[in-house]
């Protein structure tokens, strides 16, 4: 996966580490990026995500490791000299020129003659299909439009990566679901390598064939969309990628990583769980559980017993928040024509799930 990484646009970043003061921001990561790939970078704030995609632009330059594109190291090469394109989350377009000028502009600063760079530019705007706005000014473009001349400046000198650093923040909840879909399949057309800063969890699921959690500097996970849901291999994972019900309790017995054991939860209940790594007899626990995989069962049956605080109807499922016996509150979701009959705010019921759903993390995780 590495050495595929080398080849025309991909990317290899080996130990990388950043430190600003005390604070490490890039701490020891390595990760390739396959060429073609859409890898996006995921965490909160102080994760270290913007810090690495500026370390892969050249804006920054690590305290440690290296960072190779296409098979070149660019460690310390200049921004202007690694063939990359940007997009930031303020477009930056120029007021005064026209649109088809703005996308020109940088084909002009690399002394393209302006026969051929008008010729460029209008293939970068058919691209993303904005072929008759070339004569409007940005003040006339919606904020998808304009998003969408950002990327076309981007693109028109050919970069071998497009950077974008959380470029659909500043649109409404409707257009960014919408602009998500066009820059997946904007980049599936043309082919190109991106790396996308973000710190929206869905949005990162949606539009990523790969997505690297960062927590304080470390990659936490790396995987696709769905591994990263259904196999979290840390808490923090668990936590930060959708919703999770979280049980502190201790090992039964030993377990090997995959392996079904017994659990002790604090709060009484005896249960089976899979285990995540290697656990000894005996260590503290964290298990996680998504609200999907409970299910309900009337009061008495085996399971964990809760009390129902409130309902939430949302169209395609139903939320139940719980109570359960220790006072912890719980999440439940049903989703739409289960069959589900909504029980009442106050009403007793189990909660019941299977035991490869409950993945079990050593405390020291």
């Amino acid at each position: 996966m590495a050495e595929a990484a080398r080849h025309q646009g991909g990317i290899l970043l080996e130990g990388l580490v950043k430190r600003f003061g005390p604070v490490a921001a890039i701490d020891g990561v390595s990760l390739a990026v396959q060429p073609g790939e859409f890898l996006a970078l995921l965490g909160p704030s102080g994760s270290g995500k913007t810090s690495i995609l500026m370390t892969i632009a050249g804006f920054e330059f690590p305290d440690a490791g290296r960072v190779v594109i296409g098979g070149e190291e660019v460690t310390w090469t200049p921004p202007n000299r690694r063939n990359l394109g940007m997009v930031f989350q303020r477009y930056t377009l120029f007021p005064h020129m026209t649109v088809l000028e703005n996308i020109a502009f940088p084909l002009k600063m690399r002394g393209v003659a302006r026969a051929a760079r008008e010729e460029q530019a209008r293939a970068a705007l058919r691209t993303v299909r904005l072929e008759s706005y070339g004569d409007r000014r940005p003040a006339q473009l919606s904020g998808g439009q304009q998003q969408r001349v950002a990327i076309a400046r981007a693109i028109v000198y050919r970069p071998r990566v497009l950077l974008m650093d959380e470029p659909l923040s500043a649109l409404d909840k409707n257009l960014r679901e919408e602009m998500q879909i066009e820059i997946k399949q904007l980049q599936r057309e043309i082919g190109i390598t991106v790396v996308f800063v973000t710190h929206d969890q869905t949005e990162a699921l949606t539009m990523a064939d790969r997505v690297a959690v960062l927590d304080h500097g470390r990659l936490q996970q790396l995987g696709a969309p769905r591994a990263l849901y259904e196999a979290p291999e840390t808490p923090f994972v668990a936590r930060f990628i959708g919703e999770t019900n979280f049980f502190q309790g201790r090992a039964g017995g030993a377990a090997s990583d995959g392996a079904l054991f017994p659990v002790q939860l604090d709060n009484g209940a005896q249960i089976h769980a899979l285990a995540v790594g290697a656990i000894a007899a005996g260590a503290r626990l964290t298990l996680a559980l998504r609200p999907e995989r409970l299910r309900l069962a009337p009061a008495g049956a085996p399971g964990l017993a809760a009390e129902v605080r409130e309902a939430i109807y949302v169209g395609n499922a139903t939320t139940l928040l719980l109570r359960g016996a220790d006072g912890a509150t719980l999440r439940a979701r049903i989703p739409a024509g289960a069959g589900f009959s909504e029980p009442a705010p106050g009403e007793h019921v189990t909660l019941q799930w299977e035991a490869g759903d409950a993945r079990a993390f050593a405390a020291a995780a």
